[in-house]
């Protein structure tokens, strides 16, 4: 027990737990973007898709229970983190990390935070129903929960579009950091395997915003040119 406490307590133990549950994160974030994006489809592979999910039952909570311990842990490690380097070394390292100047590495506890409120709200909006409870009543041909109609209606709104577009944007900003200082924790100093992996987390963080991005931006341009995708069903 004490040994862990004092790999927890080291710079290099944090180091690992930042990066490991953010590995889960991202696995769950692109898994995430994967299963929305089927909004495309129509109504029934999305309600279909939510349906089975629900499906689960104690499996679902189990996930959820270990994601949110993840992102509790990535929280408080990160934070704990970054007081003790600069409690630490407070000199920059412009220098020694090329990567430090980089708007993700500068904005990190920032832009952390920021997505902390937009997760908050995402879940309130589209997880809990808190901000629309009538949206719980809403029911496809087939009886299952209608999530496709309430994903459309709520990206309908300019404004919770415009929240949810800076919050996966600040979140691919978040990732593609993230990435790269995972690959400086594990020690992959290889080129063949270090390079590769960084010159693609921009990518991959790219990919992740655009396939979120779609889908307000398609329900808003649906919506405005009246295109017969992505229309609600009638409740």
């Amino acid at each position: 027990m004490k040994a862990i406490i004092s790999f927890y307590q080291s710079s290099i133990g944090k180091k690992w737990i930042v990066a490991l549950t953010g590995l889960v994160l991202v696995g769950f974030v692109t898994g995430h973007m994967i299963g929305n994006l089927q909004v495309f489809l129509g109504h029934e592979a999305l309600n279909r898709y939510a349906a089975f999910l629900q499906g689960l039952g104690e499996l679902l909570w189990v996930i959820r229970g270990v994601l949110a311990a993840c992102i509790i842990v990535h929280i408080i490690t990160t934070v704990l983190l970054w007081v003790q380097n600069n409690a630490a070394k407070p000199q920059k390292y412009a220098v020694n990390n090329p990567q430090a100047g980089s708007i993700g590495a500068r904005t990190m506890i920032v832009s952390g935070l920021i997505i902390i409120c937009f997760l908050v709200f995402h879940i309130l909006h589209f997880t809990a129903l808190s901000i629309h409870p009538e949206w719980k009543l809403w029911e496809d041909p087939d009886g299952r929960h209608d999530v496709y109609s309430l994903v459309i209606a709520g990206f309908r709104n300019p404004l919770e579009s415009l929240f949810y577009l800076v919050g996966v944007f600040l979140l691919a900003t978040h990732l593609s950091h993230g990435i790269q200082s995972f690959i400086q924790t594990l020690g992959l100093r290889s080129r063949k395997i270090a390079e590769p992996l960084t010159t693609a987390s921009p990518y991959l963080a790219g990919l992740l915003f655009l396939g979120y991005a779609s889908i307000p931006v398609g329900v808003l341009l649906a919506q405005h040119l009246n295109l017969p995708i992505l229309q609600p069903l009638a409740h």
